[in-house]
């Protein structure tokens, strides 16, 4: 009787043994890849708790986490004969334990040599331009490279990208001048818009301005207002423009009158006589009296000299000139 006992619990005991041999524990992050007498299982195990034939069975787990992998630089000539290093990072992870497991012997290192590869075949098929600034694009393509050939290995390529572009230094020099004068450019191209539109709004104000003139005396109080502001300047006024038009505009028209009285000649005329006399007609001023024979005696004429004057037949003497200055005497 306690030799069948003990029989029971030593089978008892490898039993918990053998099930404690066989018993695997699959984390969250992992998938167990199980291979029966050397042969892969179609499906692999899940996460948690499972159990394995003993001495049969042999579980392989394999990471799904996403790897970030650093690409080494490479050294290439662009297209346009450019030598620079490029590095680049890879960002994938295992969609497929079993092909995993199976296909590729290390796959995390598979990955690493093509994207080697990939990226040197970018860099010489790429301008310099391209690599330094339609990295999106460049991205693109590198990825599409990089997958072809792990997609057959059960890995998918999430991203790659490009992180330093290398340039030797007499590139750098020679991409500064050229940034340096594109920017000097602009500046040129810039300040010259600038003052084209201001030209033209000065335009426009100095016909606003020359239609009403009230408009530059109230920029002027304005100015006034704006520089006297500042404590520590002194104000000079100027003389007010309009003033100066002011008189501008009095002159021409004193001008204008003084030429349309000054230019006619003064005529008396008198009301005829009784008695079917004829008018009188009194000449310019002069110097001296008129005698009866039409002769002027007087200083600074000629004696000599006769010119016809209208004689009132009614007078006994002659009519004198009406004049303002002193006449002389007689001869």
């Amino acid at each position: 009787m306690d030799g069948t006992v003990v029989a029971v619990v030593l089978v008892a005991v490898l039993a918990l043994l053998v099930l404690r041999s066989g018993m695997r524990v699959v984390n969250q992050v992992e998938r167990g890849v199980v291979f029966r007498w050397g042969k892969a299982l179609p499906h692999h195990r899940q996460p948690g708790i499972t159990f394995l034939i003993p001495f049969a069975d042999r579980m392989r787990k394999v990471n799904v986490q996403i790897v970030t992998m650093p690409v080494p630089t490479q050294e290439g000539i662009t297209k346009d004969n450019v030598s620079v290093k490029v590095d680049a990072v890879v960002y994938f992870r295992v969609t497929d334990p079993l092909r995993a497991a199976i296909e590729v012997q290390d796959y995390v290192f598979a990955v690493g040599q093509v994207a080697q590869s990939s990226l040197r075949s970018i860099i010489g098929k790429s301008d310099l331009d391209d690599l330094l600034s339609d990295r999106e694009r460049l991205h693109e393509g590198l990825a599409l490279m990089i997958d072809s050939p792990a997609a057959g290995w059960g890995i998918h390529i999430d991203r790659v990208e490009i992180k330093d572009v290398q340039l030797p230094e007499s590139l750098k020099r020679s991409m500064s001048r050229q940034a340096e004068a594109e920017r000097e450019r602009r500046a040129r191209v810039i300040t010259a818009d600038g003052e084209f539109q201001a030209a033209q709004q000065l335009a426009n104000a100095s016909r606003i301005m020359s239609d009403t003139p009230e408009a530059m005396q109230l920029r002027l109080l304005q100015t006034v207002v704006e520089v006297a502001a500042e404590k520590n300047s002194t104000l000079v006024m100027p003389f007010p423009v309009e003033l100066l038009r002011y008189f501008d505009r009095a002159a021409r028209q004193f001008g204008s009158e003084g030429g349309s009285t000054g230019g006619t000649k003064e005529t008396v005329d008198a009301q005829p006589a009784t008695g079917g006399q004829p008018a009188l007609d009194v000449p310019p001023a002069g110097d001296g009296l008129l005698t009866g024979d039409g002769q002027s005696a007087g200083h600074g004429h000629s004696a000599g000299s006769k010119s016809p004057q209208p004689v009132d037949p009614r007078l006994s003497t002659a009519v004198p000139a009406p004049t303002n200055e002193t006449h002389g005497t007689g001869a």
